[in-house]
């Protein structure tokens, strides 16, 4: 069946440890935040910088920050970027085992020193499924009387063995943003690397693959037309924290996201669910 275990970092944050016959991994309270997974027989499908601390109060440098409930810079200035809820601590609700998978519930209370930033009444919960695959939702709740938007996204961070070998697919049709210029219409199907890419994507279809030298990675979304596909390249990466400055050869983000137009419009008491599903191909 497999086993899920609470346990400490060195540094101090709690985690759970997954570990069954089908995968392995690890997600930490602070942020709701998976680090690391890896189906059995096959190798890891999340990144994490080598010189992330894991120090309480920062965000990971990789696997899937939750960016809630704006993703990017606020409106607002000094407001925290991508939001606060990847450094709070969310509470584990529950836990289910079904045969050999493991369902996983994550809740954050909004506290009263986090109104500054939403003051409104919602409900906000991370949800993973666990076997050979992974999937991650997040859920929104507007228990307010009044309509609600936010911007939200999943912000994955694949290890991709060479930049310059990897080829991202599967964006035929769609447009994009890249460093406020746009938008573009993709023209092409496929994506290479050789600068700086940070592309937000719409009218996107809800299945991107990653070619890389260690095999394909299948990225597919539901209830967005939105993503994100980022690489610092060589200048940025030795301006980013908890980055090493030859990370960006390892490394890709491709995030399921809910921007620009693809924003989440929320009625009194409506709900919605932003999810990915990531696995090797």
């Amino acid at each position: 069946m497999g086993s899920v275990t609470t346990k400490k970092h060195a540094n101090g944050l709690d985690y759970v440890d997954v570990n069954t016959p089908l995968c392995k991994a690890r997600i930490f309270l602070q942020g709701a935040q998976i680090d690391y997974f890896e189906p059995v027989g096959k190798k890891p499908l999340l990144w994490v910088s080598s010189a992330d601390d894991y120090e309480p109060g920062n965000g990971i440098r990789g696997g899937i920050p939750v960016c809630w409930p704006w993703f990017g810079m606020s409106d607002t200035p000094d407001f925290p970027q991508h939001g606060f809820a990847r450094t709070r601590i969310w509470s584990l609700e529950s836990v289910k085992m079904r045969d050999q998978v493991v369902d996983l519930k994550f809740t954050l209370k909004v506290s009263e020193e986090d109104k500054q930033y939403w003051p409104h009444d919602t409900e906000v919960e991370v949800l993973m499924t666990l076997s050979d695959t992974l999937s991650v939702s997040l859920v929104n709740i507007n228990k307010s009387d009044y309509e609600i938007s936010l911007t939200q996204a999943l912000h994955t961070y694949f290890p991709i063995e060479d930049i310059h070998q990897l080829k991202a697919s599967g964006f035929t049709g769609s447009k994009y943003i890249e460093f406020g210029n746009g938008p573009f219409a993709q023209e092409q199907d496929g994506v290479d690397f050789t600068r700086e890419t940070d592309r937000v994507y719409t009218e996107l279809g809800e299945t991107q693959e990653l070619h890389t030298p260690d095999g394909i990675i299948e990225v597919s979304r539901e209830n967005s037309t939105s993503a994100v596909l980022w690489n610092p390249w060589i200048d940025k990466s030795v301006r980013l924290s908890r980055f090493n400055s030859d990370d960006y050869l390892t490394m890709v983000c491709l995030e399921a996201a809910n921007v620009l137009e693809d924003k989440v419009v929320l009625a009194p008491n409506e709900s919605h669910t932003l999810t990915t599903h990531i696995r090797w191909k």
